[in-house]
């Protein structure tokens, strides 16, 4: 049993990729809720940080860059001994476990196996659990809120902040997000031109999305080449403003990516493309939960705000590296996923988005 002090410090070690981060808000929220007066702080990857900018649930950020060596590491690792009532890791990793084990006068792990590590690790943290199989990474985190007795708050919280007025459309619009960050989660040129043109067709202002570097960029200018007018904002935009853009747009279309699960948690409409990636595991969380869990595979599945689009090939979801097994590779799921299918679930958030509001879709 986990007994906290009045106005507990509270430690949370989340050491992975932006869309990790995004899905540990909820277990955030729960100890939020359970303990109003603590000071929550977060430990992420400096190039993390961003998804957590404006979070009201949030005291601090702590942020370790991504390449640091071992006296970095150490060095704050030495600042955090000790110093709250509460540490707890969101990974299995040795690096996590260990801060949350040095920063935490009690500690909570979730820990796997039966190795010797294993074993070291549910010895220096005070509190663990084995993690379940087979689960949403939104339920392991609120397993963790079960395991500290928070009571569960199965919400998905996005960066507070609104969007520059220079940068907002002043018409009705939709977003995409053709770029995911790898090779693996990408769908056709054809499909996204095509996607544009139909959007466009329907009276919608197209806003694309995406990140600042270089090689994204060049892939966008490719895949859109020949498409309508769009708007881009890719590269000028940071994470608040995105989640600010997300929430007044009409539908948005996105890979498996980090925007498509923030685009979820603002309550867009939200069309997302799923190749590979099994998506009862990492399929995105509806702003207002998902009480009944994504399946496997199927054609387009829907949860509250979100359409899920596969090609149900019978390898799929293969949770593999795309066809070739490796971050270049291509996905036959994704590069034969007919536009037909993505236009009827968007047809379908449109019309969803046009009841909401009293207005044609």
């Amino acid at each position: 049993m986990i007994e906290l002090p009045p106005r507990p410090r509270i430690l949370v070690v989340a050491l992975r990729r932006i869309g990790d981060v995004l899905l540990t808000t909820p277990l955030i929220r729960s100890l939020r809720r359970a303990w109003p007066d603590a000071v929550i702080d977060a430990l992420v990857f400096a190039d993390t940080a961003g998804i957590l900018a404006g979070n009201p649930d949030l005291d601090g950020t702590i942020a370790l860059p991504a390449g640091a060596g071992f006296g970095e590491t150490a060095e704050l690792a030495g600042r955090l001994a000790k110093r709250y009532a509460l540490a707890i890791s969101t990974q299995t990793g040795d690096r996590p476990t260990f801060f949350a084990a040095l920063a935490g006068r009690q500690s909570l792990a979730p820990v796997s196996g039966g190795n010797a590590m294993a074993a070291f690790k549910r010895l220096i943290v005070t509190h663990h659990v084995r993690p379940a199989a087979n689960v949403h990474r939104v339920e392991e985190m609120l397993r963790l809120a079960d395991a500290a007795g928070a009571p569960r708050v199965p919400q998905v919280v996005c960066p507070e902040g609104r969007v520059r007025d220079a940068l907002l459309p002043m018409q009705p619009y939709a977003v995409i997000h053709p770029s995911p960050m790898y090779r693996y989660k990408q769908w056709t040129a054809e499909g996204w031109g095509g996607l544009a043109a139909a959007l466009a067709q329907r009276g919608l202002q197209v806003c694309v999305t995406g990140g600042p570097a270089a090689a994204e960029r060049d892939y966008i200018d490719r895949v859109l080449q020949g498409a309508p007018q769009v708007t881009r904002l890719d590269g000028r935009l940071g994470w608040h403003e995105i989640a600010a853009l997300m929430h007044g747009a009409r539908v948005f279309v996105g890979p498996d990516t980090s925007v498509t699960h923030l685009a979820a948690a603002s309550g867009a409409p939200t069309v997302a493309l799923f190749g590979p990636t099994d998506p009862t595991l990492w399929g995105p969380w509806p702003a207002e939960g998902l009480p009944d869990p994504w399946a496997r595979t199927g054609t387009i599945q829907r949860r509250g705000n979100v359409w899920l689009v596969q090609n149900p090939l019978p390898c799929m979801p293969c949770q593999q590296e795309g066809c070739e097994r490796h971050l270049a590779s291509y996905s036959r799921c994704l590069d034969e996923l007919p536009l037909a299918r993505v236009l009827a679930a968007v047809h379908d958030a449109l019309g969803e988005r046009a009841r909401e509001s009293g207005v044609g879709a």
